[in-house]
């Protein structure tokens, strides 16, 4: 499986088969009984529940409402899944109902792990408000695990109640409260926004390579990344030095310079525009440079912005 398959999806609700939606409550509830019978906790809850398809609403979307649901996908062959699950298990009973650990073995439950794009496993995703905010792939040692549900619950942190899982029965919202104001956002995409805060760019570029590592798709990480080489890029550049080189046209190098400063000071569709024209008129190691480095700039922008579209057809126009 590539990383690329656990980009944050949306709303998982609707993803699987929502069947049998009573008996998965009264089932989960005996469960739950049981378990609180052999270990004396009246509390009710499960730190460790087992997901199929059929309970996979009640019990992981309805419960994520609530409380932080990390999945483990898993089956009974996968050898690398005998060594994570008793980490997250030995970790979910520690958290004290903080959150939920969800096994679901892909075998069993085809619709969760297809409704997810689980191509391998053993493959984690933690769930929060009936959304996949942030997950990892393989097997990973107890530290490294430790220190993911760590800072989940720390992004998570504002929108929890205290001691972990509410009630069902829990009264309204009181008066003047403030609601959650949305779902979560990825652990690693805080730590980059915060890094730049901080003025720490090498903090803000690990922290969006290690969240494009996990899901390449995403937009936000792909942006913050290539903001920062931009950054990095133009920092110690003199502005009139580079205008000075860039009157050759042939100066692929403060051609591109040049475009990355107009970037930064608002100025995109002639950044786009400058670096088509220099792809038009050069040719081999030249033109190639130019065209990597137009694509880079590209990554800047969201995928879907007309500045970028319009450059898109301009470049293929400039190549063909």
């Amino acid at each position: 499986m590539s990383p690329a398959d656990i980009n944050r999806p949306g709303s998982l609700y609707g993803a699987v088969d929502l069947g049998a939606r009573k008996q998965a409550l009264e089932a989960q509830a005996r469960r739950e009984a049981t378990a609180a019978q052999g270990t004396g906790d009246t509390t009710g809850k499960a730190s460790v529940i087992d997901v199929t398809d059929e309970t996979f609403s009640t019990e992981v979307i309805e419960r994520s409402m609530r409380v932080p649901v990390i999945l483990d996908l898993w089956a009974t062959w996968c050898e690398p899944c005998k060594q994570l699950s008793p980490i997250l298990e030995k970790l979910a009973a520690e958290a004290g109902g903080k959150w939920v650990l969800a096994k679901v073995d892909v075998d069993a439950s085809p619709q969760v792990s297809q409704a997810l794009r689980v191509q391998s496993i053993p493959t984690v995703l933690a769930i929060f408000q009936g959304q996949a905010v942030t997950g990892f792939q393989g097997a990973l040692p107890e530290p490294q695990v430790r220190q993911f549900v760590d800072q989940l619950l720390e992004a998570l942190a504002q929108y929890l109640p205290p001691g972990g899982e509410q009630d069902d029965e829990a009264g309204p919202q009181e008066e003047g409260q403030e609601a959650p104001a949305g779902p979560p956002v990825d652990p690693d995409l805080l730590a980059a926004e915060q890094a730049i805060d901080d003025g720490d760019m090498d903090a803000a570029e690990a922290a969006y390579q290690r969240l494009l590592a996990r899901s390449p798709r995403d937009e936000d990480a792909r942006m913050g990344l290539a903001g920062i080489g931009l950054i990095k890029r133009t920092d110690g550049l003199d502005p009139a030095d580079v205008q000075r080189r860039a009157a050759d046209g042939s100066d692929v190098t403060a051609q591109c310079q040049a475009a990355d400063l107009e970037m930064l000071s608002g100025e995109v569709e002639k950044a786009f525009q400058r670096l088509v024209a220099t792809v038009r008129r050069t040719s081999g190691d030249d033109r190639d440079q130019a065209r990597v480095h137009l694509l880079g700039l590209f990554d800047t922008m969201p995928a879907d912005d007309p500045a970028v579209a319009a450059a898109r057809r301009s470049l293929a126009g400039a190549l063909f």
